[in-house]
């Protein structure tokens, strides 16, 4: 029977590795449904060298720095269980790899490629585990102090915190330092829209997202033997509660609509494992408001170009969810209990201030090195020219 268990979990989170490593194929042509054509070969080529340079990163530095576990020794050792500690890997390292797909969003259209691989290296090998320790293993003993303090540690099942909010942050200091798209807004105050180049591609891109997500959250039990429906019900009301905030506050606007779903579920993953599912349908609601709102901010009254509004879809949505969890998941609103707000706040701020700190500090170091942004010629020409020396429709150039 334990042979049996073992294989079982092994094959368990082994699926949901692969149904969030699909979910990379959905930030990929959210991006190149958003772009402009010009930039539609870029998006495609960033998200899967990303997550190539963010799988060595996170095996060689990222998950030893989170968990204190490494691989180098004999495959013989390594293989124990089935190989469970290899697809456990497999599958944080999915999660990982999601935070510079969500930067790649913010900071579309003009960043060059190589310090982007670089700041991927130095982000999920040293950043992203810094808090990701300190949450999901219980590193540097905060959360035995907030234990202690409030009855509670701080609570992410399925990171909205850990992953979207530190992702959504850091990408925030990434698009700051970057700067607009040039053209975007115009010294009268006035400013040029850019609008999403390919809706039925962004449409797709939203829907491998939503579809993969549910591997994201149920599987983030780990273990067969600690799924839980509730959690996937969950994922699907926050989904619903998202997607008909955006569509009546986005005024019937596809590129609204098809990004609230995705906002519920950034905002449902920390608690998803204790709300009810109207609770859940609460928190989706909200955190699509929250984007349709922010995203409007941001981008026509502050004039920050966060191309994809991965800020206020997964750094707003993901720290309104890590408070939603204390909030929604107490009894008294029907939750399962065993939550503290005060240390769902405090966690959630020690995510926010790690992540803009380590963004700032990366993409601040590489722009005064190497320089992170393309060139006036290169922009202009579009970064799938200017890097890859090829369109996404090659034919025109060709006079076919």
């Amino acid at each position: 029977m334990e042979t049996v268990d073992n294989s079982a979990d092994v094959l368990f989170i082994l699926l949901g590795a692969i149904m969030v490593l699909a979910m990379h194929a959905g930030f990929a042509f959210l991006e190149v449904g958003t772009v402009r054509r010009k930039n539609q070969v870029n998006a495609l080529v960033k998200i899967l060298s990303d997550f190539a340079v963010s799988t060595v990163a996170y095996f060689l530095i990222g998950y030893y720095l989170a968990y204190g576990v490494q691989f180098f020794g004999s495959a013989e050792h390594l293989t124990q269980h089935h190989g469970y500690d290899l697809v456990k890997f497999f599958f944080l390292l999915t999660f990982a790899a999601a935070i510079p797909a969500i930067i790649s969003g913010g900071i579309a259209e003009r960043a060059r490629f190589n310090p982007q691989l670089a700041a991927t290296f130095v982000i999920v090998g040293f950043v992203y585990p810094l808090f990701e320790g300190l949450a999901w293993n219980k590193n540097f003993g905060l959360q035995g102090w907030l234990e202690q303090v409030f009855g509670a540690g701080f609570h992410d099942f399925a990171g909205s915190v850990v992953v979207h909010a530190v992702g959504g942050w850091i990408a925030l200091g990434a698009v700051i330092l970057l700067g607009p798209r040039r053209g975007r807004y115009h010294r009268d105050g006035g400013m040029s829209a850019h609008p999403p180049s390919s809706i039925p591609f962004l449409a797709l891109g939203a829907w491998i997202l939503t579809v993969g997500w549910f591997g994201f959250n149920v599987m983030s039990a780990q273990t067969l033997n600690a799924v839980s429906g509730l959690v996937a019900v969950n994922s699907l009301m926050a989904m619903v509660g998202g997607t008909l905030a955006a569509l009546m506050l986005g005024r019937n606007d596809p590129g609204f609509l098809h990004n609230g779903p995705l906002a519920g579920l950034v905002a449902v993953c920390a608690g998803s494992d204790l709300m009810h599912p109207i609770g859940a349908l609460a928190t989706g609601a909200i955190a699509g408001a929250l984007f349709v709102y922010f995203f409007t901010l941001t981008q026509n009254r502050w004039k920050i170009d966060d191309v994809l509004g991965v800020w206020p879809l997964h750094g707003l949505g993901g720290t309104w969810g890590g408070i939603a969890a204390g909030i929604f998941g107490q009894q008294a609103l029907g939750g399962l209990g065993g939550v503290s707000i005060f240390s769902q706040v405090l966690g959630t701020l020690t995510g926010v201030f790690i992540a803009c700190a380590g963004g700032f500090l990366v993409y601040g170091m590489l722009k005064f090195t190497l320089g992170i942004r393309l060139d006036p010629e290169q922009e202009f020409e579009g970064a799938d020219l200017s890097l890859h020396k090829i369109s996404a429709t090659p034919e025109k150039e060709a006079g076919w």
